[in-house]
This record gives C-alpha cells, sequence and structure tokens, in this order.
C-alpha cells in the first residue's frame, strides 16, 4: 500500500515516525513521510519517501511571537498562545498535505495533524489511523497530558478537562478544514465534520499510540477504537558513530550525567547552562550538555558541549539523563535504562515527567521554570547515588526491549488490504 506519515511539530514529533516509518517499509509497503521541510534529512536513513510541508518549527519558535510563549506563566496560558500562533500556519500546510495524500493509499495522522488529514481523508474517501505519541482523548483517570499537571481534577474534572482541550484543537483547525472542504467539493459539510473530534469518536475513529502500555497503563474509560501499540523507536543510521571527542571524554573518567531540553526553547541559555555545570560540580558529576534549541553550553575539563547526537549510542553510558520530558527523549533514556532527572517545560512534558517518577526511574520533576542548582544537584545526588533507581530503569528497560510498537500498525494496514475489519 502507499502510505503517508503525516506529523507536525519540533524534532521530537517527527523523529518516532522515522522508526515507524521504516518498519512499513521494510514489510513492503510504499511509505512517505510527509513533515516540514527542515526535518528532510531525518528521514534519509528510513529509507522513504519525503514530502515536505512548509513551515520551519525552530524559526517560529524564535520569532517575536514564539518568545511569547516563554512569557506565559503556565502551561494553560501556553497552550491558548500556541493555539492562536498554530492557526495561523496550519492553512500553510494544508495544500501539501492535500497533494500528498492524493497519492496515497492510507493516512496515518499524528495528533498534531489529525482534525485536518481525517478530512482530507474523508474527503478523498482514504482510510485514515491515528498515529498519536500522547494519550490525548479524554479519561477519568487523568487531566489532558498537553496540559502538563500531575495532579488529577478528579474523575469528572479530568473527562471535563479532556474535552475543552479536544474542542480548543477543533477550533484551531476549523478554517483550514473549511477551506480543504471547499476545495475538494462533494459533500462540504460532511467533510468539515469530519475534521471534528466528536464526529472521530463517535465513528469510533482508529488510534493507535506510539508508547509502551508499561509506562501509561491505557486507561479503562477509553473507547474500543484507542489502543496502545507501542514505542516507535527513531530510525538513526546503521553506520552512526559518536564523534571522537565524546568517546575520549567518556573514556576520561566516571560515568557523566547528559543534560539536554531537546526543542525547547529559553530566554537565557546561557545563564541555564552555568545553572547546569554549578549543579553537577556540586554533586561531583562529570556532564555532557547538548546545545539543543535552548543554545546550553558549559566550559571546563568535566563538562563537554555537544550539538545533535544518537540517543541509543549515548545514553546507556551515561549515569542519568537530565532532560525536558519531551515524549521522545522521555522513551529514549526508558529505553536506555538510565535513571532520569526530567526538568519539564512545558505541555505534555509535566505528564511524562510524572510518570517517571511514578514508575521509580526518576526521584522528582523539578518544573524548568523554578530550576535551581541547589535543587538540580540534590536530585541529580538521589539519582545516581541511590541503586535503586538504576535497579528499576534497567528491569523496565529490558521490558520494553520485548515489544514490537510496529506490529499492531502493520496488523491494521493489512486488516485494510484485505478489505475487512483493521486489526490493532
Amino acid at each position: 500500500m502507499r502510505v503517508a506519515v503525516m506529523t507536525a511539530g519540533s524534532r521530537g514529533d517527527v523523529a518516532p515516525y522515522t522508526g515507524l516509518a521504516h518498519g512499513l517499509a521494510a514489510a513492503g509497503h510504499e511509505v512517505t513521510l510527509v513533515t516540514h521541510g527542515s526535518f528532510a534529512a531525518l528521514a534519509e536513513p528510513a529509507g522513504v519517501a519525503f514530502r515536505a510541508l512548509p513551515v520551519d518549527p525552530r524559526a517560529e519558535l524564535e520569532s517575536a511571537r514564539g518568545r511569547g510563549l516563554q512569557r506565559s506563566v503556565t502551561d494553560a496560558g501556553k497552550l491558548l498562545r500556541l493555539s492562536a500562533m498554530a492557526r495561523d500556519l496550519v492553512g500553510r500546510m494544508a495544500g501539501p498535505l492535500l497533494a500528498a495524500a492524493r497519492e496515497s493509499d492510507v493516512l496515518l495522522l499524528s495528533s498534531s495533524l489529525a482534525p485536518l488529514g481525517h478530512a482530507i481523508g474523508t474527503g478523498l474517501g482514504l482510510p485514515t489511523l491515528g498515529v498519536y505519541l500522547q494519550p490525548l482523548a479524554a479519561t477519568g483517570e487523568f487531566p489532558p497530558s498537553v496540559l502538563g499537571t500531575p495532579r488529577s481534577l478528579g474523575p469528572a474534572g479530568n473527562r471535563l478537562a479532556g474535552h475543552a482541550v479536544n474542542a480548543l484543537v477543533d477550533r484551531i483547525f476549523a478554517g483550514a478544514v473549511r477551506a480543504t472542504a471547499r476545495e475538494l467539493g462533494g459533500p462540504v459539510r460532511h467533510t468539515v465534520r469530519a475534521g471534528s473530534h466528536r464526529a472521530r469518536e463517535r465513528a469510533d475513529w482508529p488510534v493507535l499510540h506510539g508508547y509502551s502500555p508499561l509506562v501509561v497503563p491505557r486507561p479503562a474509560d477509553w473507547r474500543n477504537g484507542l489502543r496502545t501499540a507501542g514505542y516507535w523507536w527513531p530510525c538513526d543510521p546503521p553506520e552512526a558513530r559518536l564523534p571522537r571527542e565524546v568517546e575520549d571524554f567518556l573514556a576520561a573518567g566516571p560515568a557523566p550525567v547528559f543534560v539536554g531540553l531537546g526543542s525547547v526553547t529559553v530566554p537565557d541559555g546561557e545563564r541555564l547552562g552555568r545553572l547546569v555545570a554549578g549543579a553537577l560540580r556540586r554533586a561531583g558529576l562529570r556532564g555532557i550538555i547538548q546545545r539543543g534549541w535552548a543554545r546550553l553550553a558549559a566550559e571546563g575539563p568535566d563538562m563537554l558541549t555537544v550539538g545533535e547526537l544518537p540517543h541509543p549510542l549515548l545514553f546507556p553510558r551515561t549515569a542519568a539523563v537530565v532532560h525536558h520530558a519531551g515524549a521522545g527523549t522521555t522513551a529514549a533514556g526508558l529505553r536506555a535504562g538510565v535513571p532520569a532527572v526530567p526538568v519539564p517545560a512545558q505541555f505534555d512534558a509535566g505528564f511524562w515527567a510524572a510518570r517517571l517518577t511514578a514508575l521509580g526511574v526518576a526521584p522528582a520533576a523539578l518544573p524548568l521554570r523554578r530550576l535551581t542548582e541547589p535543587a538540580l544537584a540534590s536530585a541529580l545526588r538521589r539519582a545516581t547515588g541511590d541503586a535503586a533507581f538504576a535497579s528499576r530503569a534497567t528491569a523496565l528497560a529490558a521490558r520494553l526491549s520485548e515489544e514490537d510498537g510496529i506490529a499492531p500498525v502493520l496488523a491494521h494496514l493489512d486488516g485494510l488490504a484485505r478489505g475487512g475489519q483493521a486489526a490493532g
């Protein structure tokens, strides 16, 4: 089948789909990764076709409007600011998404494009499947993951908040869905309705979630079409190696701590870099600091500042991983079997940080906006000094290695190819 895997967002919203795309291609499907042009290089190791979407996420976040997100005190405030920003950007992606869909037999849609992608699939008569990296359907078991709060609002409050967030997402896409429906012609009202979360829920639209049920058990009150597949690991080049300077640093002393914030932008990366280096030294630890979009840096014989590195090659050789608790980096740390110190920055990061502490592989979550040198040093001492964190992390990694997150997606596609009820 000709499969289009469609996603948008930061690097962490794209990288897992390279592994999914590679697995589907290896099984004989003709796969195209459809995402921002700035991530074209990520598709090359996967050996799949690539279709570029406009919008450079990093440029948008570093623009005056994007920097305004950093001034929001709460995740709810950031979500409202981001929704206004996204409304202006999503319309620019509608045309390329439609063009890619016209060359496909089935659309696999990330949560960041699901409303528009589902409407396009409906208008073209194509089957669609949600492939989400976070749990987004309303449930009484926990509040919406994108709000980042680890505190339950109670079953009724959790569900109400979940429905409210999904309604907000509908509004983000409403204009682009209407414009696309008019371009497609035919029953415009039906196509517009297909873009709504309520319509997808009523139709029991299938969604497979790319994380392990060991990390987030499936809520008991979810509808049947919402399933958990297991992780989709990013596809790194088979010849990937750590740079010589990294190998030399690793060999020069005890296992260091990795510190990285991925695609998070901050107002003052230089100050934050000094804070991180100070905390590591207080804790008596060496550090590998990833610049990332925050532009972190640290100097000295006990610190090494690096660019992008393959997580599977580096993380297992560290004493712990300090990260922003994005879905992708959280998964990479769990896969490596090392303790974590999450410093959640925004949106679903608070959710994943809470999961890490609940699983016993992290001592505590330290919100980035309130991070202090003493608090980070204390968490580092606990994460690296208490063997229980490493033991639990190792045990969980062993169980994750036995899962196959691509198999349920293949089963669904096989069901579509047979023309029957999709499995998985």
